[in-house]
């Protein structure tokens, strides 16, 4: 396997393409390119969480696909102990504001578009696969590689930014929802205001700047086939989240699976001890939930099947 880290931002260390990439064999692929999947974890614009990364990509490449973890734009700066950081008083960074995080997703694909012979990656089957606040970053990917926003930041021809399909995994796909739900219980949803302070700028509660970042409210023909699973117990993105982007694909006629499980806590990665935090069994591991990488590899099939096999 070829790994290495990519700096994607000239002058800037935080925003990495980290690369999994299966050694090729003539009992295996025989230089045919394989499809591959770019991994956006979650952890609300504030860190990217390493439970979301290199696990889920290692899932990946047992389905025979290439596999890539993009760390984008987060407020963590790195200047002390991440849970030391107090992020309600960190000052705003504009390089790591809205739109950037997307932008970097199509910063990802042309990377690996330039790599793609080298790394036999066939460039036109990449899916984008994100958890929470990563989730949230594909889908807005989704909802907008083809604009202006992206094709004209990175300058490259819209079809090297197309993605062949999306996963996501317990997202925020609306705002306005969220901020109204918020509203009800401040408390319960804390690190909204926080994380929206950093990602959006202090008038974050305007509802025109809230609509901008609601890919539930902007799904066109251009989004991708998309995979959703959350869990109904969900306690820091309500689960309607899903649903909600769920039947806006519906209402656009866009393919979509959508997987809802009873029971789980937020941030379960892959459900099973693989990815669960010391002390946190009860929350991140679920027999039922775990099914969902399972699921997604059936439907994923759809669109990245091996060619060769």
């Amino acid at each position: 396997m070829k790994t290495e880290v990519i700096k994607l931002i000239q002058g800037r260390d935080d925003v990495t393409l980290t690369t999994y990439i299966l050694d090729d064999s003539s009992e295996l692929a025989q230089g045919s390119p394989r499809p591959a999947v770019l991994i956006c974890p979650g952890g609300a614009y504030l860190c990217c969480s390493d439970r979301e990364g290199e696990p889920i990509a290692m899932a990946f490449l047992r389905m025979g696909y290439n596999a890539f973890v993009l760390r984008y734009s987060i407020a963590y700066d790195g200047s002390k102990d991440y849970w030391d950081t107090d992020f309600a008083h960190q000052e705003i960074n504009p390089q790591k504001q809205h739109p950037q995080p997307m932008r970097e997703i199509g910063l990802a694909f042309k990377c690996i578009n330039d790599h793609a012979d080298e790394w036999l990656v066939d460039s036109k089957r990449i899916a984008i696969c994100g958890f929470s606040a990563g989730a949230h970053n594909c889908a807005m990917y989704s909802t907008h590689w083809s604009k202006p926003v992206i094709t004209d930041y990175v300058g490259v021809d819209k079809e090297v930014l197309r993605p062949a399909a999306c996963i996501l995994g317990y997202p925020i796909t609306d705002y306005i929802f969220m901020w109204n739900e918020v509203k009800k219980d401040p408390q319960a949803y804390d690190y909204f205001g926080v994380s929206n302070r950093l990602v959006l700028g202090e008038n974050w509660e305007d509802e025109s700047i809230l609509l901008d970042m609601s890919p539930a409210r902007i799904v066109d023909k251009d989004v991708p086939p998309t995979f959703i699973w959350s869990t109904s117990k969900d306690e820091m993105v309500p689960v309607a989240n899903s649903s909600i982007y769920a039947t806006s694909l519906a209402e656009a006629g866009i393919p979509f699976e959508l997987h809802i499980f009873q029971d789980g806590g937020h941030g379960m990665s892959l459900c099973d001890q693989s990815t669960t935090c010391k002390g946190a069994k009860d929350t991140q591991m679920d027999r039922d939930a775990k099914v969902w990488i399972d699921l997604a590899q059936t439907w994923l099939e759809k669109y990245l099947a091996l060619e060769y096999v």
